[in-house]
């Protein structure tokens, strides 16, 4: 069974997507820690991060970079966090969370409340950033 990122990538379950290409995918967490918290995804359904072969591995980090950076623009922080993180989805995703504080990125247990409109705004203002 698809697991409910491939889902999202297949446009079954609908997202906020802030990037997107032949290969990867990035969109909002909808359990943020801070605002613009964004998972970025392969395309191809794998469970663990090595699991991945080193062409997908490779590229997965490069988009990652690519949409940190716009992240950045888009939400003022003092760096944007990167970490992997769940087991509760058999898909490996990349956190990027942008921080004022290291509290930001290690206590996954605080999520903020958005709404739908928060996070429109949100997701448009990254994916104008990101070149």
């Amino acid at each position: 069974m698809a697991s409910i990122f491939t889902k999202i990538v297949n446009g079954e379950i609908p997202a906020y997507k802030v990037a997107e290409d032949e290969n990867f995918f990035a969109f909002l967490d909808i359990f943020p820690t801070a605002k613009g918290h964004t998972l970025v995804i392969p395309k191809k359904e794998v469970d663990y991060l090595y699991d991945l072969d080193d062409e997908t591995y490779a590229g997965l980090h490069q988009f990652a970079k690519k949409v940190a950076v716009g992240l950045k623009k888009a939400v003022p922080c003092q760096k944007v966090g990167v970490m992997v993180l769940g087991l509760e989805v058999p898909h490996v995703h990349i956190h990027l969370v942008p921080m004022q504080s290291e509290h930001d990125l290690l206590n996954f247990s605080d999520k903020i409340k958005m709404t739908p409109e928060e996070f429109e705004e949100t997701c448009a203002a990254i994916a104008a950033e990101i070149e």
